[in-house]
């Protein structure tokens, strides 16, 4: 397949369909594309080629379709699941996560999974087992987090598609890092079934990144849908939102900010993503003004934190359930540990008030969307870090470590005001709408001076991917990005 690495699932599908190239010959040129791309990209912690040839794909819309999946965000059935943690070194999970289990039917080929920060909690994949996965467009940078791995191989073409889930961000940062495609469904769109009726407090959605918005619609078909037990479900959606793709979406009424909605300020390039696309949303029909929501900073980020320390201790919980072994400190990272013994501390009330908070941001959001469809803003603050630039320092590791040992709970919450007050500066944009539950996804849109991917962020009304996929694709039409590859590239 000499085009390999230029065509989407889509198009792979469609080929094995009409008998243009076997599921086999498809896997062995996707294995060797990852193969290639890999030593620079460090975005592989798993293969599982020889099971990918050994089993028949499903007959399905994606057949013989090769895809990776993220070490996170869902089991697959007799495959390690590590989060890169040692923690869980040998653990294999006994059955497929429903997501999973979809994507599965649906045709699709597992040819390994990807590497992701501890946890998936950071938005830089960097974790002290795994080591860094880097950026295919300068692999001095980061891919971002959590779904890094995933994103640098999609970004080198090494495969169309792959699978990852964001929590706070975790597909949109990496798809605004390595230039690509990345939509946070609506909470409740894609089932967490049977493991987890919602992830940190209903933040986490699973989903894929890609380098099409027709494949990011798809995909997303494929994975929708409650399983029996959900705590609850989005809205059903109209027709599947592949048939959005090419629809018109009418003039609508679009709202962009070029501000920093966690941190303090936003790159000039960050700002000038957006107001290139605020422009072109305009010169295609849209009513298009500045305007942004009022909305409390300080008391988001702190539910933020305090959702995220109790879903961290949780999970650690669960893995010591899982393995049947006492977790210890020395066990985890200590940003990891630190989340964990903030979680330990958050009492029930304090915990239901942080749940109050986003509600009220929720509402807040519902009426400004009553005014707009869409809200515009960077999707990151700032393009992507240099590998190792966001690392705790000497200071900040000796002082986590003395509270591994000697944990006080007025001592973590200041750590924790310090972190909420400094840690959000370069990807601030994202947790909002985790927060939330309403659909948002990233677009490649521009780059930077040194050939940096910057990324876009479009949040819509809740339960209304099918405006986001109509807009996003009108978008890739007037301005393609498919044409753009990174220096490190499959072929």
């Amino acid at each position: 397949m000499h085009d390999y690495a230029d065509i989407d699932a889509t198009e792979c599908a469609r080929r094995v369909r009409e008998g243009e190239v076997s599921p086999a010959e498809l896997l062995d040129t996707a294995i060797a594309a990852v193969e290639k791309v890999n030593p620079a990209l460090n975005a592989v912690v798993h293969r599982m080629y020889e099971e990918a040839r050994a089993a028949a794909p499903c007959d399905g819309p994606f057949r013989g379709v090769p895809m990776v999946v993220k070490d996170f965000d869902g089991f697959v059935k007799g495959v390690p699941f590590t989060a890169s943690c040692r923690f869980l070194e040998g653990f294999v999970p006994d059955h497929d996560a429903a997501a999973i289990a979809r994507l599965r039917r649906a045709g699709f080929v597992f040819l390994a999974k990807t590497n992701c920060p501890e946890l998936a909690i950071l938005g830089t994949t960097e974790s002290a087992w795994r080591g860094p996965a880097r950026n295919p467009w300068n692999p001095d940078h980061s891919t971002g987090g959590s779904s890094g791995g995933s994103g640098a191989l999609v970004a080198s073409r090494a495969v169309p598609v792959a699978h990852g889930g964001d929590g706070g961000g975790s597909l949109r940062i990496p798809a605004s890092a390595n230039g690509l495609v990345g939509l946070k469904c609506s909470r409740g769109r894609i089932s967490l079934a049977p493991d987890s009726g919602e992830g940190w407090g209903g933040y986490v959605q699973w989903g894929v990144l890609t380098r099409s918005v027709r494949d990011t619609a798809a995909l997303v078909d494929v994975m929708s849908g409650p399983e029996p037990g959900d705590p609850y479900a989005a809205p059903p959606l109209s027709r599947p939102l592949a048939d959005e793709v090419g629809a018109d979406p009418g003039r609508l009424r679009v709202a962009y900010s070029t501000r920093s909605l966690f941190g303090r300020d936003t790159d000039p390039e960050c700002r000038a993503a957006v107001e290139k696309t605020a422009r072109l949303l305009a010169d295609l029909g849209h009513e298009v003004e500045e305007a942004a929501p009022e909305l409390s900073r300080d008391a988001l980020v702190h539910a933020y934190l305090a959702q995220v320390g109790a879903g961290v201790a949780g999970e650690i919980a669960d893995f010591e359930r899982w393995t049947g072994k006492t977790a210890r400190s020395g066990d985890f990272e200590p940003s990891t540990w630190f989340l964990k013994q903030v979680g330990d501390i958050i009492g029930g009330v304090e915990l239901l008030h942080a749940r109050e908070t986003i509600q009220a941001a929720g509402r807040t959001l519902g009426a400004f969307h009553a005014r707009y469809h869409l809200w515009l803003l960077p999707t990151l603050a700032h393009p992507p870090v240099r590998i190792g630039q966001l690392g705790l320092k000497p200071a900040e590791k000796f002082g986590l470590g003395v509270l591994r040992a000697l944990p006080s709970a007025a001592v973590i919450r200041t750590v924790l005001a310090q972190l909420a007050a400094n840690n959000f500066e370069r990807t601030p944009n994202t947790q909002l709408f985790n927060q939330t539950g309403q659909p948002a996804i990233s677009l490649p849109m521009h780059w930077s001076a040194d050939g940096l991917p910057i990324g876009v962020q479009l949040a819509a009304a809740y339960g209304d991917e099918a405006t986001l996929v109509r807009v996003a694709a009108q978008l890739e039409t007037a301005a393609p990005w498919a044409g753009r590859k990174p220096g490190v590239v499959a072929g």
